[in-house]
């Protein structure tokens, strides 16, 4: 029996997480041993964790990286806190010397490179190791493996990093599995040295379990609304672009559209910024935080139009959920959009601006025939994936 090591940081509710639930639940185990290292034993999809997966100890030096500095000094790990405070003001001055627009990722691979030497080594060496959620320092200092595989589900031509820095982690993997083609030709315009080592594994779906959880009764507000209804399942983060949600809704409202509603279902660090936002532009009533839920999709199910007004995506899982669930899809044009949706067919891209969404949204409302056949092309298409592990078994193999 293969053994298998999946990595990631904790069981939060986020796309990425759903996605790495999936594929636990499609894994062969009658020939894989899987251990999964969470570095924080955290987050409401804990529960739902396929019992056949080995759930590894926590380690007390890697339950920090999602802890505030101060939580840091409290539970004892001194080096690391010191590492954490230089790495934030390193990042803090690079940033601004280099005009970064978003230093956090910047931030998050010098946090890696200088706590580094006060983590320590997994004992166990393994058939294969993944590292399923960047930056993937863990698995390729820490961890011994035969293989070893990093796995992207964003768009890294968007994000700025230290490209040597990442080049000397990226070239201790064997693979690097993007999660659609575009993600994958996205991730080489920056990296284009890597191209012999990146395939494609998309996100395993499981439409039968998504179309049986939207079934759950929830204590729901949109089952009372009227209104003509869009949701988005997303972190309330830049990436989202929430913030261009709420832009967007308010120039609808302006442009005469009073029974629009648009609920989002998601928490996350901006979440401060757009509650001030949608103050601030009088849409308290139309435009609704539902906060994080564990199961969002009795939510979607209740949907007039799905829309993702994301400035990047990898390929979002979230997407793929609602055309699960046979509703029209609206996505921004971000690089990745069209290894999401065929446009006209299963789903439509907009500009990726505020005005772009506003005119989609727009167009959408307006027109039920397009929704209908958007609606229809998602009912006759089977979006089951589950033959993608193969791709996996075969290079474990």
């Amino acid at each position: 029996m293969k053994t298998v090591l999946i990595s990631s940081f904790d069981m939060e509710v986020g796309g990425v997480e759903r996605s790495l639930i999936s594929m636990l639940d499609h894994f062969n185990y009658e020939n894989y041993a899987v251990d999964l290292m969470l570095y924080r034993h955290q987050g409401e999809f804990l529960e739902l964790l396929n019992k056949k997966t080995n759930l590894l100890n926590e380690i007390p030096q890697y339950t920090t990286f999602r802890k505030s500095i101060s939580e840091v000094f409290k539970d004892k790990q001194i080096s690391i806190g010191f590492s954490r405070i230089f790495s934030k003001i390193h990042a803090e001055l690079v940033g601004k010397f280099k005009g970064m627009s978003e230093p956090g990722y910047y931030q998050m691979q010098l946090m890696w490179k200088y706590v580094l030497p006060f983590l320590p080594k997994l004992d166990k060496e393994y058939d294969v190791a993944i590292s399923y959620l960047w930056p993937h320092y863990f698995v390729a200092e820490k961890v011994k493996a035969k293989k070893k595989i990093a796995w992207i589900h964003t768009d890294y031509s968007t994000i700025e990093t230290d490209i040597n820095l990442d080049l000397r982690m990226w070239n201790k993997f064997d693979y690097i599995a993007a999660v659609s083609e575009a993600c994958k030709s996205s991730f080489l315009k920056k990296y284009g040295e890597l191209e012999n080592k990146v395939i494609v594994i998309e996100n395993i779906t499981s439409p039968e379990f998504i179309r049986e959880m939207a079934k759950e009764k929830v204590d729901n507000p949109m089952m009372k609304d009227n209104r003509f209804k869009i949701v988005t399942v997303a972190r309330l983060s830049h990436a989202k672009g929430i913030d261009n949600a709420v832009k967007a809704l308010k120039k609808l409202k302006e442009k005469g559209y009073y029974d629009i509603a648009w609920y989002v279902v998601g928490y996350g660090g901006d979440e401060a910024m757009i509650k001030d936002l949608i103050k601030e532009s009088k849409l308290d009533d139309s435009f609704v935080l539902l906060g994080k839920k564990t199961n969002p999709y009795p939510f979607m199910n209740e949907t007039d139009l799905y829309v993702q007004p994301s400035r990047y995506e990898g390929k979002a899982v979230t997407v793929g959920e609602a055309q699960i669930l046979s509703k029209p899809v609206l996505i921004t044009n971000y690089t990745t959009a069209k290894s999401q949706v065929k446009d006209g067919f299963d789903g439509y891209i907009t500009d990726l601006s505020i005005t772009g969404l506003v005119s989609g949204i727009e167009k959408l409302y307006k027109s039920q025939e397009i929704r209908d056949r958007l609606i229809n092309h998602c009912r006759n298409t089977n979006f089951s994936n589950k033959s993608q592990l193969e791709k996996l078994y075969h290079i474990v193999n």
